[in-house]
């Protein structure tokens, strides 16, 4: 049986090497200019190349990457916590978010990535992964320093076909980790409630110029370890219709349910996700002084939650998550000035992907949850944003932004860590609670470096 499944395994490698009609590689997307899709790299040059100078076969490609806001927030909250979100963590103060440096190379079809990150995101998204509490020989406290590492190898079959294995940001929504990649500062709600990274392996496949498809196994639902017997898995597919539109669907299904009184930490709990977007660019005048550029993009989320978990039978009608975002953008001054205006809506039966206002409970919103358990949380947000771009490298960004909820959800002024706004601090005003808002407003100023 291990030689049978070994020699099928050669065999399959064997296929996809060279042969007479895949002798030169073939490049997908080839002369596709997608530098204005939203979740893409705006760079045209890459300063930092190394190449061989022999064949001129490019070695490694090095990268810098820097954001940094100010963020105010109108409620003015005494400990500056901008809740309820994955972008912005911090309020009336200048913030590092994220700082990042790192290599990527595809030398002789070798694949190697390595990004560290280090900023106030770790907090946001990385500290807060608790399946490292599972077992034992893992944790956050080195793993977040990691924002992609994966190794594997480029087969020239086709338009490509990569294996590869190791830490991935996500396929699942349109957005990007990275806010310079983005139309708008704070990313929609259905891009905040999807994960970020994944840990496992991915089967890419181009089988034609102009489509993609991959196959993911993965440890699970952003997080580093596992919280069932068994991995999750996924398919993303990526349709280029033309340079100007672009189709994207993304399917997820596991087990994902965090619950430490379940036996050995098993989930039982089913959960599947589907997204769908499409990206069109409907104006394209590059050298024009007016408008230069006109697109816009609707993305599309529908997933849920079922089975049964120490005692409760959870459904998909209890558990469940939908939303769209619909954004349009306008590059004016041969695409040096950008403007979108975007409006999305989530709604999240059961609360099981949002975020946790405060860690001081009970409050407004935990209240809510005890009273109605599977009461779905509902978003709708609004942003107008404003790009400078004197060239690839940097980004001038300046967002305002309204969210409203049916919860109170969002930091008002009296904060939501403690009466002084201080972690431990002075309990003399016992009793006391978080100072909830169903509504937020917010006005953000970027710098985003990129080299």
């Amino acid at each position: 049986m291990k030689t049978s499944l070994l020699a099928s395994v050669i065999i399959f490698l064997n296929n996809l090497s060279y042969s007479q009609t895949d002798s030169l590689p073939k490049i997908p997307f080839d002369g596709m200019d997608i530098t204005w899709i939203v979740g893409q790299n705006r760079q045209k040059n890459f300063p930092l190349v190394v190449t061989d100078k022999k064949s001129s076969e490019t070695i490694l490609t090095a990268s810098a990457y820097l954001d940094n806001y100010f963020n105010y927030n109108f409620a003015k909250p005494i400990d500056n916590t901008h809740t309820s979100s994955s972008t912005i963590g911090r309020a009336n103060e200048f913030t590092l978010s994220l700082a990042s440096i790192g290599i990527e190379s595809n030398y002789k079809n070798i694949i190697g990535k390595i990004w560290l990150q280090y900023g106030a995101t770790h907090y946001i998204v990385q500290d807060l992964d608790v399946s490292v509490n599972r077992g034992r020989n893992t944790g956050t406290g080195n793993l977040k320093f990691i924002r992609e590492a994966t190794a594997g190898y480029h087969f020239n079959k086709w338009y490509g076909v990569n294996i590869e294995m190791g830490i991935f940001l996500s396929y699942i929504g349109l957005e990007s980790y990275l806010t310079q990649e983005n139309w708008c500062y704070q990313r929609s709600m259905v891009s905040d409630f999807t994960p970020f990274y994944f840990q496992g392996a991915r089967l890419q496949a181009f089988p034609t110029k102009n489509y993609k498809v991959e196959f993911w196994i993965v440890n699970g639902w952003q997080t580093y370890n596992s919280f069932s017997k068994g991995p999750a898995v996924g398919i993303s597919n990526l349709y280029r219709v033309s340079e100007n539109t672009q189709l994207v669907a993304n399917f997820y299904y596991g087990k994902d349910t965090f619950n430490p009184d379940t036996l050995g930490n098993q989930s039982n709990r089913l959960r599947f996700h589907h997204d769908n977007s499409i990206v069109a660019r409907y104006s394209n005048h590059p050298s024009a002084k007016g408008i230069s550029q006109a697109a816009f993009c609707i993305n599309s989320h529908y997933g849920f939650q079922y089975g049964m978990d120490v005692g409760d039978n959870i459904t998909s009608k209890q558990h469940f998550m939908y939303g769209t975002s619909v954004s349009n953008r306008l590059w004016f001054s041969k695409n040096k000035l950008a403007i979108t205006l975007r409006g999305d809506y989530i709604a999240n039966g059961g609360q099981y992907l949002d975020f946790s206002p405060s860690p001081v409970s009970p409050n407004d919103f935990t209240d809510m949850i005890v009273a109605e358990p599977n009461k779905a949380i509902k978003i709708l947000q609004s942003t107008a944003t404003f790009d400078v771009m004197p060239n690839d490298h940097v980004t001038f960004r300046f967002e305002y932004g309204h969210r409203v909820a049916n919860m109170p959800y969002f930091a008002g002024r009296g904060g939501t860590t403690s009466p002084s706004g201080w972690l431990n601090g002075p309990t003399t005003n016992l009793p006391w609670r978080p100072d909830l808002k169903k509504f937020e407003n917010r006005f953000t100023v970027a710098i985003n470096f990129r080299l």
